[in-house]
């Protein structure tokens, strides 16, 4: 099984299994920063759709960062896991300490991405999560139940690539998951690119600025044509 050749790439093959909703106007991309966003990019110019950057954070637990107790995203929505909550005796005065510091990153982020214009409206929009590729599916899941809290009609959890019991955990959040290539073993993200340089900063807003973002004007978009 040949490596993506970079991002771009893999967005654009990513892109052909997601063609049935081209043109359609209430379709938006969402980019997982960072590495998420240059697929979403190569994703909304060819199927002609809206782009944004959709921060979320781990929401680690205290003492056990490596250990996920949630997840927070914009806007302040927060997925948690209760039965990891439950069995490490997480308090919710220690829960709000965590949100809190994450969801100051996330400010952080969008800040930097956005010139601090919120993300755009997806209330009954066809939504499409992205990220460079999926592991585990714990960030992508709680994206992906982010997106709905904020009253998305149809979510799309799409990776280039992702590993099969990552496709699993999913299809139990997202109305429809995409891969273009699901290995096995699935070993790590990089080792299905040729190129996996990190993504930077700059990279992210100029993926923003190139499909007609203009954070200093307004949070709206105007996807440009193919």
């Amino acid at each position: 099984m040949e490596p993506f050749a970079d991002r771009s790439q893999a967005g654009l093959l990513l892109a052909e299994r997601l063609d049935a909703w081209k043109g359609h106007r209430d379709v938006i991309a969402l980019g997982l920063p960072r590495g998420g966003v240059p697929v979403a990019a190569a994703i909304a110019r060819r199927l002609v759709c809206a782009l944004d950057v959709f921060p979320v954070r781990k929401l680690g637990v205290p003492g056990h960062e490596e250990l996920a107790m949630g997840a927070i995203a914009s806007r302040g929505v927060r997925v948690l896991n209760t039965d990891v909550i439950a069995a490490h005796g997480v308090a919710a005065d220690a829960i709000e300490a965590v949100a809190t510091r994450e969801l100051r990153r996330i400010e952080q982020q969008e800040a930097l991405y956005r010139g601090g214009a919120p993300v755009a409206e997806l209330t009954d929009r066809v939504v499409i999560v992205v990220d460079d590729g999926v592991a585990t599916g714990a960030t992508m899941a709680a994206a992906v139940e982010a997106v709905r809290l904020h009253g998305a009609a149809h979510v799309i959890a799409a990776a280039p690539v992702g590993a099969r019991e990552a496709h699993a955990r999913l299809e139990r959040v997202a109305d429809a998951v995409v891969f273009v290539r699901e290995p096995e073993p699935f070993h790590a993200v990089g080792a299905w690119y040729r190129d996996f340089s990190a993504v930077s900063d700059e990279e992210v807003r100029e993926c923003l600025r190139a499909h007609g973002f203009e954070a200093e004007r307004t949070p709206r978009y105007r996807p440009q044509p193919v």
